[in-house]
């Protein structure tokens, strides 16, 4: 895409344009509201809900987004999606990111976001008696995936099922930096975790297929466009690593969606988690040459085959 198309893209107020949000959410026949959650670690994290308002809901899906991102911007495409489709959603901006309390995306241990997650999904769950008797399921994109896998290992009950789109199990050569300099990252971490030096390619280029929809994306302000922390990069190595080792434990009902051409996350681990986790209700698509993102980078008819391979799973378990 040439300069003058990327000018001729205006900014918008959100991702589908400038019509204010309730304004927005009515149109799509959906409730929206959006607060802030005080965690027991005392952090101070964004939340957003989208639910059906002309039917009550069938089930309840507990969100996570990825790296960089958040929860205000495309990212709400899928939940509108499917509290359209009788769900209710839930998701929190994750420490460090969009409207929660932190340094900008800086992830000093995945275990406290975990930690973040359960308090916060437990406390949805239980404030009705209605929603405690509903499906519940996580959904997580990307690093949000594998976060969802670890909220399986640590809260084994608490949910029926997983959607885990392109989960970062694993992060693909592609982008991970190159010998020795992951070596020389750990080290200087340990005396400067904050400092966004790690070199690495745009994830929007490599992530988002239509070029409009990369520029729809790089308008985002919540969107972190700085390099990765040194610290970040070193725990999602870590935890990226541990979350591989443990796929043979995964014994939840779930769906992993994943790109062929996906150079950010690997697809050939989502292969090996269908093949290794002892899930006796497990499914897997493999979307040929599609990329990362793939509830909003693709052109629309792949987002549509997409959405709908996940409403069909759901509805199979609703």
């Amino acid at each position: 895409m040439g300069e003058e198309q990327k000018e001729a893209i205006k900014p918008h107020l959100h991702y589908w344009g400038d019509t204010p949000e309730e304004d927005y959410y009515k149109l799509q026949n959906i409730k929206s509201t959006k607060s802030f959650y005080t965690s027991p670690r005392g952090l101070s994290l964004f939340t957003r809900s989208w639910t059906p308002i002309t039917t009550p809901p069938r089930g309840i899906i507990c969100m996570v987004h990825g790296y960089g991102n958040d929860i205000s911007w495309s990212f709400q495409g899928t939940p509108i999606f499917l509290a359209q489709h009788g769900f209710s959603c839930f998701a929190l901006d994750l420490q460090g990111h969009g409207q929660s309390q932190g340094l900008k995306a800086f992830v000093p241990n995945v275990d406290f976001l975990v930690n973040d997650c359960v308090s916060y999904f437990s406390s949805v769950i239980t404030q009705t008696q209605e929603l405690q008797a509903l499906p519940k399921f996580l959904f997580g994109e990307s690093m949000g995936g594998a976060i969802c896998l670890l909220i399986h290992f640590k809260a084994l009950e608490l949910f029926d099922g997983a959607i885990l789109v392109a989960p970062m199990c694993k992060i693909s050569e592609n982008v991970k930096p190159k010998w020795p300099i992951p070596e020389v990252l750990t080290f200087v971490s340990r005396f400067a975790p904050t400092l966004p030096i790690v070199p690495t390619a745009d994830l929007i280029e490599k992530s988002v297929k239509v070029p409009e929809k990369r520029v729809i994306s790089g308008m985002n302000p919540m969107r972190y466009k700085g390099k990765p922390r040194l610290g970040t990069v070193v725990e999602l190595l870590r935890v990226t690593d541990y979350v591989s080792s443990r796929l043979s434990d995964v014994d939840l009902a779930f769906l992993v969606l994943h790109g062929s051409a996906d150079v950010v996350t690997d697809p050939q681990v989502s292969r090996e988690l269908y093949d290794k986790a002892k899930s006796k209700d497990k499914s897997i698509k493999i979307y040929e040459g599609m990329l990362h993102s793939l509830l909003f980078g693709e052109i629309d008819e792949n987002v549509e085959i997409v959405r709908n391979d996940i409403l069909t799973w759901l509805n199979d378990r609703c």
